[in-house]
């Protein structure tokens, strides 16, 4: 794995798994919509340029997360694009976009009494973007295709 290969989040699948066809790919990303997750997966919509999208929205910490995949069956990868947008909550702030791999957690913190009467600073919610992203990866990787970081799909 190369420094190109880090920087975009780029994973092989373990040597020894043959790679299954890209409908059942498509159906083991499809597979992990459900009542337990923070995400949706779905069928990619033209303009997007992608064959499947993942998307979040975390309302709390004004946050929505899109990855876009695009399968590749000849060579076995999925290739992935990740985009972020966030809400600034300050009045002079606008609202911030990125895209490309890069992992973060959303935290928000409040002032409680402890049992010792001091005030301590407690964290009551916490939103890592991995809880998205591994699963997608995940179930790329156990079907034996790469997970490959882009640029562009």
């Amino acid at each position: 794995m190369g420094l190109i290969d880090k920087l975009t989040g780029t994973k092989y699948p373990d040597g020894g798994l043959l790679p299954l066809s890209s409908v059942e790919v498509r159906a083991a990303l499809l597979g992990l919509n459900g009542p337990d997750v923070s995400f949706r997966v779905r069928n990619a919509t033209p303009a997007e340029k992608a064959d499947l999208v993942a998307e979040c929205r975390v309302p709390r910490v004004g946050v929505t997360l899109e990855t876009g995949m695009r399968l590749v069956p000849e060579k076995h990868e999925v290739r992935f694009l990740e985009e972020r947008w966030e809400a600034r909550s300050s009045g002079n702030a606008d609202a911030q976009y990125g895209r490309g791999h890069a992992p973060a957690v959303y935290r928000q913190w409040e002032m409680k009494q402890g049992p010792d009467g001091r005030r301590h600073k407690v964290e009551t919610f916490r939103f890592d973007t991995r809880e998205m992203t591994d699963p997608l990866r995940n179930a790329v990787l156990g079907s034996g295709w790469t997970w490959r970081g882009a640029f562009k799909l």
